[in-house]
């Protein structure tokens, strides 16, 4: 229970962006209701309105990548940056594994016959796994003490590369996991 307490309260960082999102995408269909209906654009309080839309919808567009970067900071011990990045580390191998192009290539098909759901990869939910592994590899490995001729990857500077290995595995699950998911 205290796992996914923290978890909760680690989810809360991301999600406190989407109010800003929603006011400002709201004010901004408000003065250009044409973004939403297509057509043309002109003067200065449209300009202003789609300005709007498309700063919310910038945040709205990447909630993944907030999702990674909150949840990975929010479940490390100290809170520390370092497990953000390695959750970036993780997201980015992983949608960029299980990508259509790759698993195209992988399974020696067509892209049009990989499953849709490689279509699909960047997701919330990938976000969040990829947090959880960032946090608990920065958790794990973050005191790690090296050996002096790889001394400059040892500590902080291990998570990353403890990060990219685990991810391969998560990687290697979610290849056949996902689809059904």
């Amino acid at each position: 229970m205290k796992f996914l307490q923290k978890l909760g309260k680690a989810l809360m960082l991301p999600v406190a962006c989407l109010p800003i999102c929603g006011i400002l995408m709201g004010i901004g269909y408000l003065l250009c209701p044409a973004s939403m209906q297509g057509g043309d654009i002109t003067g200065f309080g449209p300009m202003v309105g789609i300005f709007l839309v498309k700063a919310g919808g910038a945040l709205i567009d990447n909630m993944a990548l907030l999702f990674v970067i909150g949840v990975g900071v929010g479940m490390s011990d100290d809170n520390d940056g370092t497990a953000g990045l390695a959750g970036l580390v993780s997201w980015l191998m992983i949608t960029t594994l299980l990508s259509t192009s790759v698993v195209a290539m992988l399974k020696g098909v067509d892209v049009s016959e990989v499953p849709a759901a490689f279509g699909k990869i960047q997701t919330q939910f990938i976000g969040i796994l990829s947090g959880l592994i960032g946090a608990s590899c920065y958790n794990k490995f973050k005191n790690t003490k090296l050996p002096a001729a790889l001394s400059f990857f040892s500590g902080k500077r291990c998570v990353a590369i403890v990060t990219a290995g685990a991810s391969i595995v998560a990687t290697l699950i979610l290849f056949f996991v996902w689809p059904v998911v």
